[in-house]
């Protein structure tokens, strides 16, 4: 499995980075978990956006899924697409009330929002059974944000890659990520008992959950812009004895 870096910061794009996106390889298919803010831009570098088998939505903020309008734009309006996209759809799995949200994200007024619920290009699904995409297998599973928000249980042959979303410190990591050959944890802020419940990861918080369930690498991303990565990896090697790294958007790791 391999899985590339679309985007990686958390909250909004940094000059260096889209938000949170990432791809997701294994056995011919692809699938891409989020679509913030510059992915369909960095995705393009990596693979004809066409191709894509899957996109799984953790939850509606706009730094996980506001370029879902861009990729709607070139999936409607491509004059020389490679197939009928009316007739290839492309399913995307997420929050209830994805469909309706991410139409009215892309329709621009009250007029073509009456006219369209973008299922002539998408098939749109829940999260509420796991998802068979290709070879591969995604588990939801609810965690704790400020809005209904899920993290992702991709398994694929014998691996495995557990993607947290965005959440606080909540039960449902420990079972998502466990016995996971990759945790892709979101560690937003430097660790501080002032931090808000239900919101975001510290790394530190991050690490005790790779350690609790017992992974074999850590990634950490969705770290805000003014959050110093140093002071994040310096938490995480401090709780976790196995491989930690935070992701730069454009690199591949191999899980």
């Amino acid at each position: 499995m391999k899985l590339t870096i679309l985007g990686c910061s958390g909250s909004l794009p940094r000059p260096d980075s889209p938000a949170s996106g990432y791809l997701v390889e294994a056995g011919g298919a692809r699938i891409a978990l989020d679509l913030g803010n510059g992915t369909v831009g960095a995705l393009q570098r990596h693979l004809d956006p066409f191709e894509l088998d899957g996109l799984f939505l953790s939850h509606l903020h706009p730094d996980h899924c506001s370029d879902f309008g861009a990729l709607t734009v070139l999936r409607r309006y491509h004059p020389e697409p490679p197939h009928d996209t009316t007739r290839r759809k492309l399913p995307v799995f997420g929050p209830p009330e994805t469909q309706d949200r991410l139409t009215r994200l892309y329709a621009p007024n009250a007029a073509e929002l009456a006219e369209t619920d973008l299922g002539d290009v998408y098939e749109f699904g829940g999260v509420d059974v796991p998802a068979e995409v290709g070879p591969f297998r995604v588990s939801a599973f609810a965690v704790d944000h400020l809005c209904p928000a899920w993290g992702f249980r991709v398994a694929a042959g014998d691996r495995v890659l557990a993607y947290t979303g965005d959440t606080g410190p909540c039960a449902a990591l420990e079972e998502l990520a466990r016995g996971a050959d990759a945790l892709l944890a979101e560690a937003s802020w430097s660790d501080s008992p002032d931090r808000p419940d239900g919101v975001h990861l510290s790394g530190r918080q991050a690490a005790r959950v790779a350690k609790r369930a017992g992974v074999r690498q850590l990634l950490l991303t969705h770290l805000q812009p003014w959050t110093d990565p140093q002071e994040i990896l310096r938490e995480a090697t401090e709780e976790f004895d196995g491989p930690v790294e935070v992701v730069e958007a454009g690199r591949d790791y191999l899980i």
